[in-house]
């Protein structure tokens, strides 16, 4: 605002045309900033699906596209596919590129355990799940995108219509203990995708004739590179509707579908250099905007970031915070997320101290809840006791009242009863406390969001 008022006012001299060049530096530096938060879900995932399916062999969650592609043991400390893997359940990635037409997904009979496959789009939008807790029945259900609507579906088989030609489904199965993986990998090798054409002919799939094992990293792109990249992935995946003032905005420097700021000759070299510097100072204000929503939330849910996250409509920055702690999370109906990089001290949690949480009564769940921490680099800590969460099945000791007191520490306690209670972190260094409350009660949702239902414990420090 300033400087368009100072460009307003000078006379069409050589200091206005430097003004101009200010201006066209510090517009396409703000756009810039925006397009970044804006663009980072939809680069992320994008991202993940090219190191993800950049091998054709089945490799835990890494594999090729239209298959599942499974994690046959417990994450650990080595697990890295995704940012904060869950440490509860086995987890089965499928990535469906429906452009050569439907794919069929097929959902066996599960008993004993829960369960849950969650289509999520190029957006990271949760857009449907298949599951437990959507009491889904067994069967096959043929996955359609937009210009697949008039394909007809076999009998006996489901429509899932999607809004785009890639969609990934984030599968987890329950896991209750070492001695549970055999069963659990039994149900997911009931998790299986067929393309319309070939389950109609009945073929099923073969191995690869040409194996290729190495998996490819692909980081995000940076500099003017990053908005080249936007625009293609925009153009391949149109954004919604309601995203039409911000992509006006954003086409004024350059950022749109199928645009290229690098190759834009309209633009002057002063606006490219504030797109790019935008881009090297999108992570810290992403980082920003992590600490603010933390902080917005802290109080209201006693030292947490707490969410039914999965559906943001314009919501552009909490969409990209997710990305960034959480990729792929579910909508509040299907998990609860609860997030922690603070003790109750507003202190940065840390291994140099111990703290513990005290659980009065277990979440309003219909699955069950798990207690997880993580490096700040969202990754399992290793520890020597292999132990890196805590589920509503573990056997934890109980206070005389039924309440649970957890231990986090990088020391194992003294007492027998603690031990049974402690949750292992780093000596010396951060990390994360992340709660999840798997299908939630629906009655019980709007109390947890807005603070006055159950709330996660605080994480008190006690030396």
């Amino acid at each position: 605002m300033v400087a368009a008022a100072v460009a307003c006012a000078l006379s069409a001299s050589q200091p206005a045309l430097a003004s101009d060049h200010s201006l066209d530096y510090e517009r396409a530096y703000a756009i810039g900033l925006e397009a970044y938060v804006y663009g980072l879900p939809l680069l992320t995932t994008n991202q993940t699906f090219l190191s993800m399916t950049s091998t054709n062999v089945s490799q835990g969650a890494f594999g090729p596209a239209n298959q599942f592609n499974s994690v046959r043991g417990t994450n650990t400390a080595s697990s890295t596919a995704v940012v904060a893997p869950g440490a509860t359940g086995l987890s089965s990635i499928a990535w469906l590129d429906l452009s050569e037409g439907p794919q069929v997904v097929h959902v066996p009979e599960v008993t004993g355990h829960s369960f849950v496959l969650a289509f999520i789009d190029p957006y990271t939008t949760n857009l449907v799940n298949l599951g437990s807790a959507s009491k889904t029945p067994p069967g096959f259900y043929v996955v359609r995108d937009p210009a697949q609507r008039e394909i007809a579906v076999p009998p006996g088989t489901t429509a899932i219509d999607v809004d785009y030609s890639r969609i990934w489904v984030i599968g987890s199965t329950q896991l209750k203990g070492p001695a549970d993986i055999p069963a659990v990998n039994a149900i997911q090798d009931g998790y299986t995708v067929t393309s319309l054409a070939d389950f109609t002919a009945g073929i099923t799939a073969s191995p690869p004739a040409t194996p290729q094992p190495a998996i490819t990293d692909y980081p995000l792109p940076d500099g003017l590179a990053y908005f080249d990249a936007l625009g293609q992935l925009l153009q391949e995946f149109p954004p919604p509707q309601r995203d039409a003032p911000i992509l006006r905005r954003m086409a004024s420097v350059g950022i749109g579908p199928g645009l290229s700021p690098s190759t834009d000759d309209q633009l002057a070299s002063q606006a490219l250099q504030g797109l790019a510097d935008a881009v090297a100072d999108g992570p810290a204000a992403v980082q920003k905007q992590v600490k603010a929503l933390y902080a917005t939330d802290f109080g209201r849910h006693d030292g947490y970031l707490l969410g039914g996250f999965g559906r943001y409509g314009t919501d552009y920055a909490k969409r990209a915070v997710i990305s960034q702690v959480g990729l792929g999370a579910f909508m509040s109906t299907q998990a609860m997320y609860a997030m922690a990089w603070s003790d109750a001290g507003k202190e940065p949690l840390s291994g140099s101290s111990r703290y513990v949480l005290h659980l009065p009564k277990a979440p309003p769940t219909h699955e069950g809840w798990s207690l997880t921490v993580y490096s700040l680099q969202g990754t399992l800590i290793a520890n020597a006791a292999d132990r890196y969460a805590f589920t509503s099945s573990s056997p934890l000791h109980r206070n005389a009242d039924g309440s649970i007191d957890i231990y986090v520490q990088a020391h194992q306690p003294r007492q027998a009863a603690r031990q049974r209670n402690w949750l292992p972190v780093a000596a010396g260094q951060g990390f994360e406390v992340t709660w999840r409350l798997f299908a939630p009660r629906a009655s019980r949702i709007a109390g947890i969001l807005d603070g006055t239902g159950w709330q996660p414990p605080q994480i008190t420090k006690v030396g």
